[in-house]
């Protein structure tokens, strides 16, 4: 009984200070739990200044003026220019999205999804002032883009930055955006889960998951913890329907910062190299690895003097931890390297011969080395690869196009179109194994078979890590 008469008062006390008149009460951003209980305006009114609207014009070509005109049954038979009636006419689109300022003299984060292909990028403040962008730094590998705005002087209102890292599950957040194009929105909810690795948004799969509502409209805006700093910029939801069911992802925030700070240093992205690739380690793994559980990452090459071989780190050995952070696979990996600043020296944690080890990685401050030259080359004559551009694989090419480890090699980078080439359906980001039972280790080598003349052509090809092989009679 007497608890009963103890909650029904601290209700009735909760109740009184919920209806006290707005002016007897003093909002200020909150210290404690019992404040944020209260209300989350004080960040609100903290923050939502420094969330923008980004609207992107893009000019696409009209393939057809009719809907008819794209039914594949028509286009089967009639071609693909069918309904095309002469030239394409072009049309213009719009497309709308959030933005974070993050530095007052008026850098602004938002994704690269948004603006993508815009011809003209107009940033919209929350007090309907409105400024053309440029873009800084479009990366379309993190799905982040960093643009400018001309303030002339005047100081903008932003965010800053928190360490992602801080960030435990259970965390109250807030995200803001204009979701629809219904104007700027704030919704409430708490991080979810973290290190989300298995999304396959963009080519750095590490995100905050949050049960805050996030809709379209709200790709590249923020989401803020209750002490008014960001941890993340919204990029994707998990949906069926295309509105919310209370799964959205961020990208962290300490990533969000390296691609800031390429945009404050000349606005070319340099990421960290450490000079490796692996695998991640799962249950089967483990057992042949001996190991009691599945997790990290196995080291399956070392590039000869890179920072990972210096280091002393092999083939073979199990990856755990880098900086302090553990990890749980390939993916997590690849993040704690790429939010590294250049330069650092990182502690890496190994399992090497039943052994826990840790090493030191020099991060170095330069790109991962163009060794070959790329010697871009087009490939002519009466040959089955002819009107394909072939160019030398290296570390900063394989970072480039996102294929790790493929040190070495000849790799595939255009396609002209009708060409034997084209017509055998080579593909953008083959690799040429072989041709005729003949290694191919550079370009000159490629170019060198192919001016023998054969009967028959055999040419082996590996395609995002499946090996095919052609006969094509000569």
């Amino acid at each position: 009984m007497l608890r009963r008469i103890l909650a029904a008062g601290l209700l009735f006390s909760a109740l009184l200070v919920m209806s006290a008149p707005l002016s007897a009460q003093t909002k200020s951003v909150p210290g404690s739990r019992a404040e944020v209980e209260l209300s989350f305006a004080p960040v609100v009114r903290q923050v939502a200044p420094a969330v923008v609207n980004i609207y992107a014009k893009r000019v696409v070509a009209q393939r057809s003026v009719s809907p008819l005109f794209d039914d594949p049954f028509f286009k089967r038979f009639f071609g693909e220019d069918f309904g095309l009636f002469g030239r394409p006419r072009e049309k213009v689109q719009n497309s709308l999205g959030s933005g974070v300022i993050v530095d007052g003299e008026g850098l602004v984060v938002t994704n690269h999804h948004v603006i993508a292909g815009a011809t003209e990028i107009t940033v919209v403040l929350s007090d309907r002032r409105e400024f053309p962008a440029e873009i800084v730094v479009d990366d379309e590998r993190t799905d982040l883009t960093v643009l400018r705005v001309d303030t002339e002087g005047e100081a903008l209102p932003s965010v800053p930055f928190k360490d992602s890292d801080q960030v435990e599950v259970g965390d109250l957040v807030l995200a803001i955006g204009n979701p629809f194009g219904v104007g700027q929105t704030v919704t409430s909810g708490i991080v979810s889960a973290l290190a989300r690795t298995q999304v396959g948004i963009n080519d750095f799969n590490f995100f905050i998951q949050t049960d805050a509502a996030i809709n379209p409209g709200n790709s590249g805006g923020a989401l803020v913890t209750l002490d008014g700093k960001l941890i993340g910029i919204n990029t994707a939801i998990y949906s069926r329907s295309g509105g919310s069911i209370g799964i959205g992802f961020a990208v962290p925030s300490n990533m969000v910062r390296t691609v800031v700070a390429s945009a404050r240093n000349g606005g070319r992205v340099v990421r960290p190299w450490i000079g490796l690739t692996g695998q991640t380690v799962d249950a089967d793994l483990a057992e042949g690895l001996g190991l009691d559980r599945p997790g990290g990452v196995v080291v399956t090459q070392v590039y000869d003097g890179g920072p990972a071989d210096q280091a002393g780190i092999l083939k073979g050995d199990v990856i755990l931890a880098v900086g302090g952070k553990p990890v749980n696979d390939l993916e997590s990996l690849r993040f704690r390297v790429a939010t590294a600043r250049l330069g650092d020296r990182a502690k890496v944690e190994i399992r090497r011969k039943g052994e826990t080890r840790t090493k030191t990685v020099t991060l170095p401050l330069v790109q991962a080395p163009e060794t070959p030259p790329r010697n871009e080359t087009l490939l002519k004559g009466r040959q089955p690869l002819a009107g394909a551009v072939v160019v030398n694989l290296s570390p900063a090419l394989a970072e480039e196009i996102d294929r790790p480890g493929a040190w070495e090699g000849v790799v595939v980078t255009q396609i002209r179109r009708g060409s034997p080439a084209h017509r055998l359906r080579v593909r953008v980001g083959d690799v040429v194994v072989a041709v005729n039972r003949k290694e191919i280790r550079r370009v000159r080598d490629l170019e060198a078979v192919l001016r023998q003349p054969v009967g028959t052509w055999e040419i082996t090809l590996n395609r995002n890590g499946r090996v095919r092989t052609l006969e094509v009679e000569g």
